[in-house]
């Protein structure tokens, strides 16, 4: 009688410990859905920020660069000298690369200089076309987060979504299965309020669907 009275407790304690696990589970898999709802996650992403290329109306002799890498340049200051060509920067811009060959000859195929417009950066982002792009839409919330800063969290908006895959194929096999094509969203931050940010630099992105 005592081991048959022994042998239920153990199946009534066993019984409550799979029923408590089990609600563990069931609050875990609600905490994580609630979680998850409403954000999408494009892990592949990178600061950007559109190249600004300066190159001579005419072929000559390079005489005279006055910008360097890492140089600040304003709109109208002095890039270069040309044969008897001065030219002058259109916008304002900080200069990626420079072509200090002096002497050099080049001509309009040339580039001079290469710069970019910090204020112009955004974060791009690819995605694939299943997972969620049907959801985005211009200006939702977006949050990134910077390898190299990592525990810090960015703000901004999504500003653009690209109207073609990033490599569209045509496909002719006879085969039913289709490849999965990419596209790039774009999302827009305040380059003053975190000058810490630089061309190029790796980031996650989150796009919270419901904010818009």
């Amino acid at each position: 009688m005592k081991n048959t009275a022994k042998k239920l407790k153990n199946k009534k304690f066993l019984r409550m410990i799979i029923g408590l696990v089990m609600i563990f589970l069931l609050v875990g898999s609600i905490l994580f859905w609630e979680g998850t709802r409403g954000k999408i996650n494009i892990d592949n992403s990178l600061i950007n920020a559109s190249l600004i290329t300066v190159s001579p109306s005419t072929s000559g002799q390079l005489i005279e660069m006055d910008a360097k890498e890492g140089k600040m340049i304003k709109k109208g200051d002095t890039i270069a000298v040309v044969g008897d060509q001065t030219i002058r920067a259109a916008t304002d811009g900080l200069v990626v690369s420079a072509n200090n060959q002096l002497g050099g000859s080049v001509s309009p195929q040339n580039q001079l200089i290469q710069m970019i417009d910090p204020s112009q950066m955004r974060v791009a982002g690819t995605i694939d076309e299943n997972k969620g792009l049907d959801q985005i839409r211009v200006g939702q919330v977006v949050s990134f987060t910077i390898d190299a800063y990592p525990g810090k969290k960015f703000w901004g908006y999504v500003d653009e979504i690209s109207q073609t895959a990033n490599k569209t194929q045509a496909s002719f096999s006879i085969s039913s299965t289709r490849p999965t094509q990419q596209f790039t969203v774009y999302a827009r931050f305040n380059a003053n309020a975190y000058p810490e940010l630089k061309n190029g630099m790796s980031a996650k992105m989150v796009i919270y669907t419901n904010t818009h």
